[in-house]
């Protein structure tokens, strides 16, 4: 489980291991955890701020708790008909993808907090739910559920921190920095998040 100490202990194992990260460290320290409570909740409210902006997403998850009840559970959202969803403002294919959820978890053939151990094989289970994919399935494993490997290389931000970390010439692919993270295991998950600390830091 990442939390704070040992997102601290593997920030200093890859400090050993790269200069420049030991100067990143240097220049704005360590990044903070990144947590989210584990379970449907979390995968729902990422359903529902997909694309659009957090005050958004706020007042949607507002709308459909008065609608549905707090935690908008499984049983609850699919007693709901299409225009009562549409009226807390979800689309036609955020419906879709938010009943895939509940009905996976409601059926009993999603268990969110059973999922396999190995990480690849925790992916595939979450990309049965329509609208997850592979981008979404890694965050919720490294932020909800503190998995240590997690390499989320598609992740724009990532790229374009570890571009500048390493000083290269132009933002790398993902297949680019997913060979890059081999050198980092078993502490991509510190790495990914010690990227986006760098991406949102300023420092003069």
């Amino acid at each position: 489980m990442l939390d704070e100490a040992a997102l601290r202990s593997a920030m200093d194992v890859l400090a050993a291991r790269e200069p420049a990260i030991a100067a990143a460290l240097g220049r704005i320290g360590y990044p903070a955890p990144r947590k989210r409570a584990p379970g449907y909740e979390t995968l729902l409210r990422t359903i529902v701020g997909q694309q659009v902006s957090v005050a958004a997403a706020t007042s949607m998850w507002t709308k459909l708790e008065a609608t549905l009840g707090s935690g908008c559970t499984p049983k609850a959202l699919l007693a709901q008909d299409l225009d009562a969803l549409r009226a807390c403002g979800l689309s036609r294919q955020k419906q879709d993808y938010a009943r895939s959820l509940a009905e996976l978890v409601e059926s009993g053939a999603l268990d969110l907090f059973a999922l396999p151990i190995d990480d690849e094989e925790a992916i595939a289970q979450l990309v049965r739910i329509k609208g997850i994919g592979r981008w979404s399935a890694e965050i919720y494993l490294l932020f909800a559920e503190g998995r240590p490997d997690i390499w989320p290389a598609g992740d724009l931000a990532v790229q374009i921190s570890i571009g500048t970390l390493f000083g290269l010439p132009e933002r790398p692919s993902e297949k680019a920095i997913r060979d890059m993270a081999e050198a980092w295991r078993p502490h991509r998950g510190a790495m990914a998040i010690m990227a986006w600390h760098h991406y949102n830091t300023k420092v003069l």
